[in-house]
């Protein structure tokens, strides 16, 4: 049912799904379990909210997160939410194109892979990567037969087209997100920040956030410049940034005062990885650099002609739409990039969190499979909801509830939601903790006395805090 939330987290057995208390409101906040659905933490007859809810859950998550190893995978859905809280319209989109050249034989082989994907009918990114596909074996064969080169050169010159109106959708969908209101603007990276800050503000001693997307945008860098959070990634330079293999263990620390010991990992920094590539990754002179195009620019085109690029053009983005072959992973840089993906999640106690991720491509859902089979691994999928049923389905598939916490809905899985009620509050620090012990210290066995023998116990406290 469209309205319902699927929730399993902490110690429950089986799926916990939740239905709107009244369902004719077409919003609201109550809900009651659903029919045959029985859970120790709840009755039939009890009706809820985010105040039974967010003691459920946001402790539960503040554990995960302060996991040894902690890595979010993020997919369309960010984009797609901070969007609509900026202009309360959807993310644009492209819309399926027509080819001069072979149009039937792409479209038959996108609705093949669509569908391979669990998914009815091809869209652009198909087709972009079936015309790849067929171009490049066009070259191969193309001078060999009559007719055959000119409709090669033909096809190429479309691919050109297409690629930078596909650059420029995706340029006008983080335009949207700087031309808003003023107070939708801030809204969105308002809570942009206080996400990506919730993953990040982790203690010294802990592993550094690795943070993962499938996005071409560059929404995540917009929200983290705002925060003043410092991403690390492959690339190494100022003018062009150029994608470096050997450049992965560089990162910040700093020697606390007065302390001896490991340094610690300096607060405000993650490391990043765009497993699809990015708008402005460009392959030239047989390298891979950054380009440096605005967010949310009118066109791409200008930003290629930069003299460290040499003449690069829109068939040199490096964005890979859509992959869903293995083979297509193997070409640098992706394969660095699913390297580095594999090899931070797939550590022992470690925790992976998917937001807004469909599990639509295999190379990574295989990836969380061999994960999972770590017993100290655990992961978190949320989700504002599963149209096509493939994260239900990949859940039944990995067979380990027990290390797969689920939140699946237009309420557990909606960005401001999840932000305002069950994400940890961005600032997990030495003072929290002490503030517990405090807490526990006065009032936890009910506790009386003089001020002198209050005071004697907050001193022990923040001593045990420290």
């Amino acid at each position: 049912m469209e309205s319902s939330q699927i929730l399993k987290c902490r110690d429950d057995k089986d799926i916990v799904v939740l239905v709107k208390a009244n369902a004719e409101e077409d919003k609201g906040d109550s809900f009651k379990l659903a029919e045959k659905i029985e859970c120790p933490w709840a009755k039939k007859e009890d009706i809820f909210g985010p105040e039974k809810l967010r003691p459920r859950i946001e402790p539960w998550l503040t554990a995960l997160f302060q996991s040894e190893h902690l890595s979010l995978l993020v997919g369309s859905g960010l984009s797609y939410a901070a969007h609509r809280i900026a202009t309360g319209n959807a993310l644009p989109g492209m819309d399926p194109v027509i080819f001069g050249n072979f149009n039937a034989e792409i479209d038959a082989e996108a609705k093949k892979s669509a569908e391979a994907a669990g998914r009815k009918h091809g869209n652009i990114e198909d087709q972009i990567r079936v015309a790849i596909e067929l171009l490049r074996g066009l070259e191969i064969i193309g001078k060999s037969i009559k007719g055959l080169e000119e409709k090669t050169t033909g096809l190429k010159e479309e691919l050109k087209g297409v690629l930078k109106n596909f650059a420029e959708c995706i340029l006008r969908g983080e335009r949207g997100l700087i031309t808003a209101d003023a107070k939708g603007r801030e809204k969105a990276f308002n809570y942009l920040v206080s996400f990506l800050m919730s993953f990040a503000s982790r203690t010294g001693t802990r592993d550094r956030l690795q943070v993962f997307t499938t996005n071409y945008d560059r929404y995540i860098e917009a929200g983290a410049e705002v925060a003043g959070l410092y991403l690390i990634d492959r690339f190494i330079g100022s003018l062009a940034p150029i994608f470096r293999s050997s450049r992965l263990e560089v990162d910040m620390h700093y020697n606390p005062p007065g302390m001896r010991g490991e340094p610690r990992y300096v607060e405000g920094v993650a490391r990043f990885t765009k497993l699809h590539g990015s708008l402005d990754w460009v392959n030239t002179q047989k390298s891979i650099r950054r380009a440096g195009v605005p967010f949310g620019a009118e066109s791409i085109e200008p930003y290629l002609k930069a003299p460290g690029l040499a003449g690069a053009e829109a068939m040199q983005i490096m964005i890979y739409p859509n992959s869903a072959k293995d083979r297509e992973t193997a070409a640098y840089p992706y394969v660095e990039l699913f390297r580095d993906f594999a090899a931070a999640v797939c550590r022992p106690n470690s925790t992976l969190i998917c937001f807004g991720y469909s599990f639509g491509d295999e190379h990574i859902n295989r990836v969380v499979e061999d994960m999972l089979t770590i017993p100290s691994a655990h992961l978190v999928v949320i989700s504002y909801d599963d149209p096509l049923g493939r994260i239900m389905r990949s859940y039944e598939k990995m067979g380990r509830p027990a290390q797969i916490t689920l939140m699946i809905g237009d309420h557990l899985g909606d960005f401001q939601t999840l932000v305002d009620n069950y994400l940890p509050k961005p600032a997990i620090d030495r003072t929290t903790f002490r503030m517990a012990e405090l807490l526990k210290s006065r009032w936890a066995a009910g506790q009386t006395g003089s001020p002198e023998e209050e005071k004697k116990r907050d001193i022990e406290a923040g001593e045990a805090g420290a």
